[in-house]
Protein backbone atom coordinates (compact mmCIF):
# COMPACT_ATOMS: atom_id res chain seq x y z
CA UNK A 1 0.00 0.00 0.00
CA UNK A 2 1.13 3.92 -0.65
CA UNK A 3 1.77 5.49 2.39
CA UNK A 4 0.76 8.80 1.18
CA UNK A 5 -2.61 7.31 0.07
CA UNK A 6 -3.22 4.01 2.01
CA UNK A 7 -7.10 4.01 1.57
CA UNK A 8 -6.88 4.50 -2.22
CA UNK A 9 -4.33 1.95 -2.35
CA UNK A 10 -6.22 -0.76 -0.31
CA UNK A 11 -9.31 0.00 -2.18
CA UNK A 12 -7.58 -0.16 -5.42
CA UNK A 13 -5.89 -3.29 -4.51
CA UNK A 14 -9.10 -5.36 -3.01
CA UNK A 15 -10.94 -3.54 -6.41
CA UNK A 16 -8.59 -5.56 -8.56
CA UNK A 17 -8.24 -8.56 -6.45
CA UNK A 18 -11.87 -8.69 -7.24
CA UNK A 19 -11.74 -8.53 -10.82
CA UNK A 20 -13.55 -4.82 -11.15
CA UNK A 21 -13.08 -2.32 -13.40
CA UNK A 22 -13.53 1.15 -11.82
CA UNK A 23 -16.97 1.65 -13.82
CA UNK A 24 -17.96 -1.47 -12.43
CA UNK A 25 -17.18 -1.02 -8.94
CA UNK A 26 -19.04 2.41 -8.81
CA UNK A 27 -22.05 0.39 -9.82
CA UNK A 28 -22.09 -2.07 -7.77
CA UNK A 29 -21.19 0.21 -4.80
CA UNK A 30 -23.69 2.62 -5.63
CA UNK A 31 -21.17 5.29 -5.55
CA UNK A 32 -20.15 7.86 -8.57
CA UNK A 33 -17.22 6.84 -10.65
CA UNK A 34 -15.87 9.96 -10.54
CA UNK A 35 -15.45 9.13 -6.82
CA UNK A 36 -14.59 5.98 -7.15
CA UNK A 37 -11.43 7.85 -8.96
CA UNK A 38 -10.76 10.59 -6.57
CA UNK A 39 -10.57 8.17 -3.43
CA UNK A 40 -8.39 5.75 -5.35
CA UNK A 41 -5.97 8.91 -6.58
CA UNK A 42 -5.90 10.19 -2.90
CA UNK A 43 -8.39 13.06 -2.68
CA UNK A 44 -7.75 14.74 0.60
CA UNK A 45 -11.56 15.37 1.53
CA UNK A 46 -13.98 12.71 1.08
CA UNK A 47 -17.54 11.89 3.14
CA UNK A 48 -17.41 9.10 5.38
CA UNK A 49 -20.24 7.63 4.84
CA UNK A 50 -19.07 7.40 0.74
CA UNK A 51 -15.96 5.75 1.65
CA UNK A 52 -17.33 3.24 4.33
CA UNK A 53 -19.71 2.09 1.65
CA UNK A 54 -16.89 1.79 -0.47
CA UNK A 55 -14.83 -0.14 2.23
CA UNK A 56 -17.95 -2.29 3.08
CA UNK A 57 -18.07 -3.96 -0.60
CA UNK A 58 -14.63 -5.78 0.60
CA UNK A 59 -15.61 -6.21 4.80
CA UNK A 60 -13.83 -3.20 5.95
CA UNK A 61 -14.80 -0.29 7.77
CA UNK A 62 -12.98 3.39 8.53
CA UNK A 63 -12.25 3.37 12.62
CA UNK A 64 -10.53 6.38 14.47
CA UNK A 65 -6.94 5.41 15.29
CA UNK A 66 -3.66 6.78 16.37
CA UNK A 67 -1.60 8.42 13.62
CA UNK A 68 2.17 7.17 14.01
CA UNK A 69 1.25 4.01 16.04
CA UNK A 70 0.91 0.29 15.87
CA UNK A 71 -2.41 -0.95 17.82
CA UNK A 72 0.05 -2.78 20.52
CA UNK A 73 0.97 1.02 21.15
CA UNK A 74 -2.53 2.25 21.76
CA UNK A 75 -3.68 -1.07 23.70
CA UNK A 76 -0.82 -0.28 25.85
CA UNK A 77 -1.33 3.31 26.25
CA UNK A 78 -5.47 2.59 26.85
CA UNK A 79 -4.63 -0.31 29.45
CA UNK A 80 -2.66 2.07 31.43
CA UNK A 81 -5.05 5.02 31.79
CA UNK A 82 -6.97 5.58 34.80
CA UNK A 83 -10.38 7.65 35.18
CA UNK A 84 -13.46 8.88 33.10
Amino acid sequence: MSAANPLGALLRKQRKLAGLTQEEFALRSGLGLRFVREMEQGKETLRLDKVNQALGMFGYHAVPGRIGRNQADCDQTDNNRTGP
